[in-house]
């Protein structure tokens, strides 16, 4: 499986604290291990799958795409809580 980061992905990721980005990394694995473990999304979001995990507490969002063209790419698009999660993806694709 190949993991490849988005730049925006790299930007929020870069800026978490050390202990934020050890749940991160943990959220990383368990959506490597099973792909379709996040929620898929519908609408203009349809390329988009959402896996819900805590950080320090707090409900956050890993966004990531799957391509299953011969090799499992998993893209890693956007961390970070609820709030305009969807809405900032939506207008930034």
């Amino acid at each position: 499986m190949l993991i490849l980061q988005s730049s925006r992905f790299r930007k929020v990721y870069k800026k978490l604290n050390t202990n934020q980005k050890t749940d991160v990394d943990k959220a990383i694995i368990e959506v490597s291990k099973n792909p379709n473990i996040g929620e898929q999304k519908t609408g203009d979001l349809s390329w988009l799958r959402v896996y819900k995990f805590r950080m320090l507490g707090q409900l956050t969002l890993l966004g990531y795409s799957v391509d299953n063209k011969g090799k499992i790419i998993l893209t890693l698009v956007d961390v970070g809580p609820h709030e305009n999660f969807y809405r900032d993806l939506k207008y930034s694709s």
